[in-house]
């Protein structure tokens, strides 16, 4: 398919899911948010930037471009840019045959079909030759609410973390995903990136200039209790400390942006120096952070009382996305209370 094809009356950049101009997202549309107010979309104005000085850098989408913005490296790189239509696998397996020859292809689709539909080729195309392929699993966990269990994407760190040599890391905002953009290029291997749905609240008030994958970061110092959240969970997670503090609680909060490789370091420093730890994450606590998390604890007996938090054995149910964080008590409050319960 020509780099440069479109679908006639398909490109919904201006009101799917958010990004369509203030007017038009208030008073057009009666829904949505101004793009200029969406963070996580900046994938693709990023790497278009990257692409600016780097030869290497080339974009593939499986006719998703509005969906996450890719359509902003389009516009300036045309010839770098490839829709393989709706074919998740095919686009995982081309990635990895362009990276074979020195290229670093970008792709993106949403995170159910990339960790689903694309896990074997993620697996023995990318990974196992150590092919560079980043992918860009956007609209991740519950995200795509009312789409339904089929576009919910709830155990894919469970399923990419068992893939060896494979980076897994999860953004918390756009600064931060610009960041990862940045320091992937450098990265050996293939990347699983986990991203949010494109409304996640700012976390890091500008781009990290320190950003490493597989190291930790510390945002809020105590003694009490140890939060450790990831991607869209690092913001309600940094909500809850507040709350627990009002309360007369001392919260660390550690934002565990990469899964895999896992900062063990500053597991076994939050199991030595607070009473507690907490997991949270939109995604199952099976095999995701919270697993990742407790084999650290179990291989060190360390004997720190312990919380997984997430989705329990279930598929969510179908809804707006605030409504599942609220009901499944992902959100600020409900993390708070869980917490509170857990310590009591």
């Amino acid at each position: 398919m020509s780099s440069r094809s479109t679908h006639e009356g398909q490109d919904q950049s201006e009101v799917f899911r958010g990004v369509a101009t203030a007017a038009k997202a208030d008073r057009e549309t009666g829904k949505g948010i101004a793009r200029a107010s969406v963070p996580a979309f900046v994938a693709g104005e990023e790497l278009a930037n990257l692409a600016d000085s780097d030869e290497r850098v080339v974009v593939l989408t499986a006719d998703l471009a509005s969906a996450n913005r890719l359509n902003d490296f389009s516009s300036r790189h045309p010839h770098r840019f490839f829709n393989l239509g709706i074919a998740e696998k095919n686009m995982i397996s081309a990635a990895a045959g362009m990276a074979s020859t020195g290229l670093i292809p970008f792709v993106g689709t949403f995170a159910s079909f990339a960790s689903l539909l694309g896990y074997e080729q993620i697996r023995t195309d990318c990974a196992y030759p150590g092919m560079s392929v980043r992918i860009l699993a956007h609209h991740s966990g519950m995200s795509l609410g009312y789409y339904g269990s089929s576009h919910h994407a709830l155990e894919d760190l469970a399923a990419m973390r068992a893939v060896a040599d494979l980076t897994v890391a999860c953004a918390v905002d756009g600064n931060q995903l610009r960041a990862m953009l940045r320091a992937s290029l450098d990265l050996p291997g293939a990347l699983y990136l986990r991203l949010g749905r494109g409304r996640d609240p700012e976390v890091y008030s500008e781009v990290p200039a320190d950003f490493s994958f597989g190291r930790a970061v510390k945002l809020q110092e105590g003694s009490d209790v140890t939060i450790i959240a990831t991607g869209s969970e690092v913001h309600p997670a940094l909500g809850a400390a507040e709350i627990l503090q009002s309360q007369g609680l001392s919260v660390r909060v550690l934002d565990m942006h990469t899964i895999k490789p896992l900062d063990q370091e500053a597991i076994l420093a939050a199991a030595a120096e607070t009473k507690a730890i907490v997991t949270v994450e939109e995604h199952s606590v099976i095999g995701g952070l919270g697993g990742a998390v407790a084999e650290v604890l179990a291989d060190h007996s360390t004997g720190v009382a312990f919380l997984r938090h997430g989705v329990h054995d279930e598929y969510v149910l179908i809804g707006p996305p605030v409504s599942l964080y609220q009901h499944y008590r992902l959100d600020a409050q409900g993390i708070a209370a869980v917490v509170t319960k857990f310590l009591s």
